[in-house]
């Protein structure tokens, strides 16, 4: 496969042999590569592993130990860094934490749209937090790029994917009032209902951008009425959207949003009960060696 990395089988690797080669070749020729003290996979191989949605696996990034050089080929990218980080096993591999392995990715990555993308979704995935992935492209001098500062401060607010991005621009640009982003919706009594996209709690109004992508089934698709209806039970006016129309007709996504909030903030027959509560990050599923 690579200089010193031989594939005994027949067929082409899958990913996770292709990322385990990557680091075999790039680790110290007299360490055990599987130890993660010599090379670690990194960047968007590192998030593709993860199962992390549009994170590319190409090329490889492989964090080394500076100084030390190797050279680049065969898909691989070695990364010389100073700033050695704490390395976890992903399907054997030795991997740098997901927060590092965001940051490494977003220094190397060009496309605006694919930095939110792929943030989002490490964010979203409940990798990180949020003011962890901000700490680390922070310290990675990353803030100065203008895409991955607007990616980190979308994050830091609650934006959990790209079309929640474009919809808080339009909101912004629309003078409409702040509303929080992603809160968990619980009864009075504690049951979860719904994690809309954005809430205004003193309006009792939701935002749900509902993509096509993941609502094509019946099934998705009646789980996204159910969720609507729960939220309509308990008093909150639901204006439901797709990317595609925050996109190109934000006028009318907005004239929606305004009437609820005016009728929101008036006098009502029936109040929302609800109560808001922020994003609550999930456990890392992968144990640190």
């Amino acid at each position: 496969m690579l200089p010193r990395v031989h594939l005994l089988q027949t067929g082409p690797p899958d990913r996770r042999q292709r990322a385990l080669a990557a680091v075999m070749y790039a680790a110290e020729p007299t360490a055990d590569p599987l130890t993660g003290d010599t090379a670690a996979l990194t960047g968007g191989a590192a998030l593709a592993l993860l199962g992390v949605r549009d994170a590319p696996d190409t090329p490889a990034d492989v964090l080394i130990r500076a100084p030390r050089r190797v050279a680049a080929t065969g898909g691989v990218r070695p990364l010389p860094t100073t700033r050695w980080p704490r390395t976890i096993a992903v399907h054997g591999v030795p991997s740098t934490r997901p927060v590092r392995a965001a940051a490494d990715f977003a220094a190397r990555a060009t496309d605006p749209d694919l930095i939110r993308s792929v943030l989002a979704h490490v964010v979203q995935a409940g990798w990180c937090h949020p003011r962890d992935l901000h700490a680390e492209l922070r310290s990675a001098r990353l803030l100065a790029r203008p895409a991955v500062r607007a990616a980190a401060a979308e994050l830091l607010v609650g934006v959990r994917s790209v079309a929640e991005a474009r919809a808080r621009e339009a909101l912004a640009a629309g003078d409409l009032p702040t509303p929080l982003w992603n809160a968990r919706l619980h009864t009075p009594e504690g049951a979860f209902l719904a994690s809309p996209d954005a809430y205004w709690p003193d309006e009792g109004v939701a935002l749900e951008v509902d993509s096509v992508e993941y609502h094509f089934t019946r099934d998705a698709w009646q789980a996204t009425l159910r969720r609507r209806l729960r939220l309509e039970a308990h008093g909150v006016l639901v204006v439901s959207a797709t990317p595609s129309m925050v996109r190109d007709t934000p006028a009318e996504v907005l004239a929606a949003l305004r009437v609820l909030l005016a009728f929101g903030g008036g006098p009502r027959p029936t109040r929302p009960t609800v109560v808001a509560r922020g994003h609550v990050q999930l456990e890392l599923p992968v144990a640190p060696q």
